[in-house]
């Protein structure tokens, strides 16, 4: 649920759509479950998320993702327009016997993690590899579709301060 529709971005504006989507998920979070703000993340019973950091250059998108536990055979990554799904399901279990006690935990569930990518990415040349945890990928750009700066000339005219 976006509040304002947003279409167009300008990828010289990554701190402020960075910001934008930021807002965009708290007003999401606190509509669709209101008490998550207030209750401690360890008594939720929502299911884990991987972190996701995305970085950018002239050449390509690199999404890295934070999944300790997960097998590459438990992942699903897909494109579809210019939205990459990163998605899985990660089954955690710990054991602990003693002389007078067994415990036995187990944390499981699925996951997905969107990211919106720039228009001009190749979705034909996307790559992933994934090492101690951390699954990256690569998603390039396409040859010349670069961001072209734009001077601005004075005009000459003055404007006055305040008006």
């Amino acid at each position: 649920m976006n509040l304002i529709p947003w279409n167009r971005r300008n990828p010289a504006d990554g701190d402020l759509v960075r910001f934008r989507h930021e807002m965009d998920n708290m007003f999401n979070r606190f509509f669709n479950d209101p008490w998550g703000a207030v209750i401690e993340p360890k008594f939720r019973s929502e299911g884990w998320l991987p972190a996701v950091d995305v970085s950018e250059n002239d050449a390509e998108v690199t999404v890295r993702a934070e999944m300790p536990g997960v097998e590459t055979k438990d992942l699903d990554i897909n494109i579809l327009g210019n939205t990459l799904s990163i998605a899985g399901k990660k089954e955690e279990r710990k054991e602990q016997k003693g002389e007078n006690y067994y415990q036995c935990e187990r944390r499981f569930g699925s996951f997905r993690r969107s990211v919106d990518l720039p228009e001009t990415i190749d979705a034909d040349k996307i790559t992933a590899d994934a090492e101690n945890g951390v699954v990256t990928v690569h998603v390039p750009k396409k040859p010349g579709m670069k961001p072209r700066h734009v001077d601005i000339k004075p005009s000459g005219k003055k404007v006055p301060v305040g008006a």
